[in-house]
């Protein structure tokens, strides 16, 4: 498979329109790949907290119908990152799009996990339920948003339900980078999957962004990472290597907690 992971930066200075514009034009210009990623609420900023409620929109919204004309033109899959979603019957959502090459929406993930604590995103915004994955021809990809890589339990509910790709779109913070790092690397090694995680570049509402994409193999080698600013991370791997890996160290064989259903007396 390729993959095309656009690291995009958010320029403050630009209207959500024009960011929507830039982004479908970059989805376009990777006709070719058979995955293209974008990352987490890059038509607001993750840290641009007092934009989320300005600029959500209904789940298919314009930044849909924008994205899935995007994957359509360019004949890929499209993980558009995720959105500002607004439930006309509930709170606010964290939401990923993915769509299929003809354009249609495969999958809508809404953040489990939000990250602020008191504030910020975990009181502005609802909490997702679902584990989701998507079915490409060539590997199931498992859907995860930022925070999330923190919880090593949704990745393994992730790789219980059939994914092999593991897929992260994000807004981290430059503070906390090796953070990134360490943690894309840990959920590949321990789920004997890819992780193909997406980061911004720029700042968000005063946040320097992390950047550094990261593209990791079932044995937690790095096999691509971007810099700081905007770029396309383009990389080609075999996701036979993820049923490989497993057949030849079966660690996931031997797991105990959380798999085997409790012994009757």
């Amino acid at each position: 498979m390729r993959a095309s992971v656009i690291q995009i930066a958010v320029n403050e200075d630009e209207s959500v329109e024009a960011r929507r514009r830039r982004a479908a034009d970059l989805v376009r210009e990777q006709a070719g790949a058979d995955l293209v990623l974008l990352p987490e609420l890059w038509t607001t900023g993750a840290f641009a907290y007092e934009e989320f409620a300005r600029e959500a929109e209904p789940l298919e919204g314009p930044t849909y119908e924008a994205m899935a004309k995007a994957a359509s033109d360019a004949g890929v899959w499209l993980h558009a990152g995720s959105v500002p979603e607004r439930d006309p019957e509930g709170p606010l959502y964290n939401t990923s799009l993915v769509f299929s090459p003809s354009g249609d929406l495969a999958a809508a993930y809404r953040k489990i996990h939000r990250f602020g604590f008191d504030k910020g995103e975990a009181v502005l915004m609802g909490a997702g339920s679902e584990l989701v994955t998507v079915r490409l021809p060539a590997t199931t990809l498992g859907l995860s948003t930022c925070y999330d890589l923190r919880f090593p339990e949704l990745f393994r509910g992730l790789v219980d339900a059939g994914a092999e790709t593991l897929v992260v779109a994000a807004g981290w913070p430059e503070r906390r980078r090796s953070h990134w790092t360490l943690l894309a690397q840990a959920r590949a090694v321990e789920n004997q999957s890819f992780v193909l995680a997406c980061a911004t570049a720029g700042t968000h509402a005063g946040i320097p962004q992390a950047g550094h994409s990261i593209v990791v193999d079932p044995w937690g080698e790095v096999l691509a990472q971007a810099g700081a600013g905007e770029e396309v991370l383009t990389v080609e791997f075999d996701p036979g290597k993820v049923t490989a890996t497993r057949e030849q160290f079966p660690a996931l064989k031997d797991r105990v907690l959380g798999l085997q259903p409790p012994r009757r007396p």
